[in-house]
């Protein structure tokens, strides 16, 4: 399905999850180099997932989870 073709809440929503990672990242006092190591990913991936840029992997949003040490479900919960 192209991302142009989507309802307006999904590119909406994708950034909100970004946004509560990049809230809990920097509770946590990492930057996004520091979590993409953790998360075994590259900081461009930690970025684009931040920014809402495109859709993530749910293995990528998996590892951030578990690099950040809380449940997935808190990283998507509305």
């Amino acid at each position: 399905m192209p991302t142009d073709s989507l309802p307006e809440w999904v590119p909406a929503r994708r950034r909100a999850i970004g946004d509560h990672i990049r809230a809990v990242r920097n509770h946590r006092n990492l930057t996004q180099e520091g979590l993409a190591e953790a998360a075994g990913l590259d900081r461009k991936t930690i970025n684009r997932i931040e920014q809402g840029a495109n859709s993530p992997l749910l293995d990528h949003l998996l590892l951030i989870a578990d690099a950040l040490g809380v449940p997935l479900a808190d990283l998507v919960r509305e």
